[in-house]
């Protein structure tokens, strides 16, 4: 079998990404070899990774699956691929599948860890499979109920998610509240209403922040009703946060609760495994609607310039950047 020059993105050092090239092996008994077709740029965590500012305490728990190198730089990393099966099991050749891989053109992986994408489900769409996995865990932590007032303080791609799958709960009263009043398009294409924050309905029943910044958490507080949770979804890597905990929040009895996606919310853990949630993951991105959220594609040569444009950009209204190869 030919060797394979696969072509990856490194974080050289923290502000510096380039490409890099590698050979890969042939694959082993119970491995594939993905040719990717498309890959996705989780821009919160993966700008956070591109600036450095990843806590040494975290250097372990932040890995992500097939990561190479390590925190700060140089580090391999990435967990939105998309791509088609070039070699290994039978039932897997010319497969479209899923994996939770860094950026790079071609890899090899155990057959495992490749999810097939179910039928009716284009590969460029599901570039969101990592986001919406994040999703459904968030809205598993946080347990709404029938016919809640719900509040999605941050509009970017994560927050959106989670608002597409609360509207979707019967009688739910679901508003995305957001600095950019140009997702207010963006969030009623998903079935949710939107708000500036200063117009934001009050008195919810469950509040998800998904801002990323702390000015946004001080609005989820704000919103949240007597004895309401406020779900906080937003990973800051190294920057201080300031919480406002005076005023009514004690009198209010609210509840804040961290979520995130390394472990399966508690109420299913004995349930489902990593890969069922995946794979239900996989399944809903079915409606076409989501790619509404799919806001700009470049080309994989792009990639290095694509991540530091984004990392400084701040909040410019890009939702999920899709990286396309040849």
């Amino acid at each position: 079998m030919p060797v394979i020059q696969a072509r990856a993105c490194w974080l050289a050092e923290p502000g510096r990404a380039e490409l890099r090239t590698e050979a890969l092996p042939a694959p082993g008994p119970g491995e594939v070899r993905v040719r990717a077709l498309h890959s996705g740029i989780s821009r919160g965590t993966e700008t956070l990774v591109f600036r450095g500012e990843v806590p040494e305490s975290e250097f372990e728990r932040m890995r992500a699956p097939f990561q190479q190198g390590a925190f700060p730089a140089p580090v391999k990393y990435g967990y939105s691929s998309v791509g088609v099966v070039e070699a290994g099991p039978p039932e897997l050749l010319g497969r479209p599948v899923f994996c939770l891989h860094p950026h790079q053109s071609h890899y090899v992986v155990p057959a495992e860890a490749v999810h097939p994408l179910p039928d009716g489900v284009p590969p460029a769409r599901a570039v969101l499979a990592a986001n919406l996995e994040t999703a459904v865990n968030a809205l598993w932590d946080a347990a709404p109920r029938v016919g809640d007032r719900i509040a999605v303080v941050g509009g970017g791609t994560l927050g959106l998610l989670v608002a597409w799958l609360a509207a979707r709960l019967p009688g739910s009263q679901v508003q995305v509240v957001d600095t950019q009043a140009g997702k207010a398009a963006v969030a009623g294409r998903l079935g949710a209403d939107f708000a500036l924050p200063g117009a934001a309905r009050r008195e919810a029943d469950l509040v998800i922040h998904a801002s990323g910044h702390a000015e946004g958490l001080a609005t989820a507080l704000d919103l949240a009703a007597f004895e309401a949770t406020v779900l906080e979804l937003s990973w800051y890597g190294t920057r201080p946060v300031s919480v406002p905990l005076g005023a009514a929040f004690h009198a209010r009895r609210l509840v804040l609760k961290s979520s995130q996606v390394g472990h399966v919310a508690a109420a299913q853990r004995a349930r489902w495994s990593h890969r069922r949630r995946l794979q239900l993951a996989l399944s809903l991105l079915a409606d076409p609607a989501l790619d509404t959220l799919v806001t700009g594609a470049s080309p994989f040569d792009e990639l290095p310039s694509v991540l530091a444009r984004l990392a400084a950009s701040g909040a410019d209204g890009t939702l999920c950047h899709r990286i396309d190869y040849p």
